[in-house]
């Protein structure tokens, strides 16, 4: 099954936009497919006025949540 046919799942809300792209850069280098939804509104926008939302396959969710969770980031 493929990103385009799996249902993606939030499994993380950031207002901080550089903290979202570091936990993106964590679960891509592992192979995990990941996408920041509202990743360009939360720049043109006040902070925390539209947060980014860390989406990944509902598949991955366990894996990626357990690799976030072990990283300091």
């Amino acid at each position: 099954m493929d990103a385009t046919t799996s249902t993606l799942v939030v499994i993380e809300v950031y207002d901080n936009p550089m903290r979202a792209e570091i936990a993106k850069s964590i679960l891509e280098s592992a192979g995990i497919f990941c996408a920041l939804n509202d990743e360009y509104m939360s720049t043109i926008y006040s902070a925390g006025a539209f947060p980014m939302r860390l989406m990944v396959r509902s598949e991955d969710v366990e894996n990626a949540l357990q690799l976030l969770r072990t990283e300091n980031y």
